[in-house]
């Protein structure tokens, strides 16, 4: 097997299971959510063993370091062993809160009851007046 000295940013970010499709990463790369040293970069850049590349994927700054270097799409386990993710617990969890605050505004519902009958809407207003 031979060692690569250089891969294509797009390439690489597939292989290492980063994005489903080489097309999305080449479009993230496009976007300007691909930065290697504080500039974005376009899917041709290539980087090195060393390199720290940040994605922006989904609201969320991933800070990832470049440990192996593979072109071709690979299982799961070896594709951790070719990355390192320094992205924060803050960063990852950033929307926890959000989700927390929307879901907790209304009431909630089971999923698969369906709207409620004119019986549970008496029942959830009672229920409600009894808590003011």
């Amino acid at each position: 097997m031979e060692t690569l000295e250089k891969v294509r940013i797009d390439k690489w970010l597939w292989a290492v299971r980063f994005f489903k499709s080489r097309s999305q990463a080449t479009d993230a790369c496009r976007e300007g959510k691909v930065v290697v040293a504080d500039v974005a970069v376009k899917a041709s850049q290539t980087v090195v063993t060393g390199d720290r590349i940040t994605v922006k994927k989904n609201g969320i700054f991933y800070d990832l370091e470049v440990v192996k270097l593979i072109e071709k799409r690979v299982g799961a386990p070896i594709a951790q062993t070719c990355v390192i993710d320094h992205t924060p617990e803050e960063e990852l969890h950033k929307f926890e809160s959000w989700y927390l605050a929307r879901s907790g505004r209304g009431e909630h519902r089971d999923k698969g009851l369906g709207r409620p009958t004119k019986r549970d809407r008496r029942d959830i207003d009672r229920l409600k007046e009894g808590l003011d």
